[in-house]
């Protein structure tokens, strides 16, 4: 497996492991109306904006040619953030690379990425019922600071939790 740069010519794969990716890892956490109404050409459309974005950290994991999995992240939109705050915006994997640590070096390039960036602290949301993803965050160091919130339409607006470490 290889994890390098995404680059623009990357965005349909990206939005194809997105869409199914939640598919399989929201089944149950989300509307099921939610999951069938994900739009791979949307997603598309979404990726080709922010792959050349300089202040985005834009990771893909490679498996025999395919895009198994992709990481990105940059600047937090939180208010309440400290100074020197990031965010890691989306991390997503195949169902079938799931459980091998394609996730795990994904997500160590990426806090690797923001360190160099300058950052001194991250931060995430996650599902607060994803009980498989938050025990995935929390055995990489991250914590959850207690914030709680469910402003994320593309969520249905269910409960989110925010996690936080030190880079």
């Amino acid at each position: 497996m290889l994890i390098r740069e995404a680059a623009l010519d990357d965005a349909r794969a990206i939005a194809e492991v997105h869409v199914a990716s939640w598919r399989w890892a929201y089944r149950g956490q989300l509307p099921d109306e939610t999951l069938a109404a994900l739009d791979v050409a949307e997603r598309e459309a979404r990726w080709r904006e922010v792959i050349p974005d300089p202040a985005t950290i834009m990771l893909v994991a490679v498996d025999d040619e395919a895009i198994v999995g992709f990481v990105s992240g940059g600047a937090t939109g939180d208010a309440d953030a400290p100074p020197g705050t990031g965010a890691l915006h989306a991390i997503y994997l195949e169902e079938t690379a799931a459980g091998k640590g394609v996730g795990r070096a994904l997500l160590d390039q990426a806090t690797d990425g923001m360190r160099s960036a300058g950052l001194s602290r991250a931060s995430l949301w996650v599902l607060e019922a994803n009980e498989r993803a938050r025990r995935f965050y929390e055995r990489s160091g991250w914590t959850w600071d207690g914030t709680r919130s469910s402003h994320q339409v593309q969520c249905a607006h269910a409960p989110i939790v925010r996690y936080v470490r030190e880079l």
